[in-house]
C-alpha cells in the first residue's frame, strides 16, 4: 500500500500551496483545496492507498497532496466529523469498526432502506407529499445498469463497490426522501474501507447482480412487499459474509503473531 510521496502529490493536486483554492485566480468553478484534499483523502482511505494503521499526520499528507497543512487540517476535521477518522492518544487514524459495530452499521442499513418501502406503503398523502410509488425512471435506469453488468460482469474493486452503493442509495432516493439516502451514504462511507479490502469472487458478484435485478424488477412490477423481502435478505447475506471475513482476518492476524517464515 502506498504511503504517499511528492510524486503522488504532483499527480493529485495542483495550484501550489495557496491553502485556499485550486485553478486560476478569479476563475469560475474553482474547488477549494480543502474540498479537493477531503475528496482525495477519503478515497485513498477507502481504497487502502493509505494504510488503516498509518497515523494521519498533516505534514506528511500536505506533502502527498501538494498543498499546505491548512487544507489538510480542514479535511481531517471534516473526516473526523463524518466518523471516518478517529482520534487516538497519538493522533488521527482511519475509523476501524469493531465486529459489533459492523453488525450495527448493517442493521442501520436495513432500517434506512426498509423505511423507503414503508414510506411508499403509507404514501399517496398530498399533505406530507409522500409518493404512492417509487420514482420508476430511476429504478429503470438502475435495472438497465445491472442488466449490463449481468452480461458483462465488472471487475471487483472500488468501481463495483461504488455501483453497489449507488443502486441502494438511488433506490432509497426513489422513495422520495433524499435525507434518507444521504444518511445511507454516511453509513456506506464508514463500511467502505472494509468492503473495498474484501475482494469478491465471481460468484458473489453474480449473486449481487442477480439480487439487484430482482429487486428492481419487483419494484417496477409493483410488488414492493416481495422487493423488501429480497432486499432485506440481500443485506443480511452481505452482513453475514463481511462478518465471517472480518473474523477470519482477525484470526489470521493473531496467527501471524506466533509464527515466522
Amino acid at each position: 500500500m502506498a504511503t504517499g510521496g511528492s510524486g503522488d502529490g504532483a499527480r493529485r493536486a495542483t495550484g501550489g500551496r495557496s491553502g485556499e483554492s485550486g485553478g486560476p485566480a478569479g476563475g469560475r468553478g474553482r474547488v477549494p483545496l480543502a474540498e479537493r484534499v477531503y475528496d482525495e483523502l477519503r478515497r485513498d482511505l477507502a481504497t487502502g492507498e493509505l494504510a488503516p494503521t498509518e497515523r494521519l499526520r498533516a505534514e506528511r499528507l500536505a506533502e502527498r497532496y501538494g498543498v499546505s497543512r491548512t487544507p489538510v487540517r480542514e479535511a481531517l476535521a471534516r473526516l473526523q466529523a463524518d466518523g471516518l477518522v478517529q482520534r487516538h492518544v497519538d493522533g488521527l487514524y482511519l475509523y476501524r469498526p469493531r465486529l459489533h459495530e459492523l453488525d450495527e452499521l448493517y442493521e442501520l442499513r436495513i432500517v434506512l432502506e426498509a423505511r423507503g418501502f414503508q414510506r411508499i406503503a403509507n404514501g399517496g398523502s398530498v399533505q406530507v407529499r409522500i409518493p404512492a410509488e417509487h420514482d420508476l425512471p430511476t429504478v429503470r435506469a438502475e435495472l438497465a445498469r445491472w442488466l449490463e453488468f449481468r452480461d458483462t460482469p465488472p471487475e471487483p474493486g472500488l468501481d463495483l463497490v461504488a455501483a453497489d452503493e449507488q443502486f441502494h442509495t438511488e433506490l432509497l432516493r426513489a422513495a422520495g426522501n433524499s435525507a434518507l439516502a444521504e444518511a445511507l451514504t454516511a453509513v456506506y462511507l464508514r463500511v467502505r474501507p472494509v468492503r473495498t479490502m474484501d475482494v469478491p469472487t465471481a460468484e458473489r458478484v453474480a449473486a449481487m447482480t442477480a439480487d439487484h435485478i430482482s429487486i428492481a424488477e419487483q419494484v417496477l412490477a409493483g410488488d414492493d412487499e416481495q422487493a423488501l423481502r429480497t432486499l432485506t435478505t440481500h443485506i443480511e447475506t452481505s452482513r453475514a459474509h463481511v462478518r465471517v471475513r472480518a473474523e477470519q482476518a482477525i484470526a489470521f492476524t493473531k496467527l501471524g503473531r506466533v509464527v515466522r517464515d
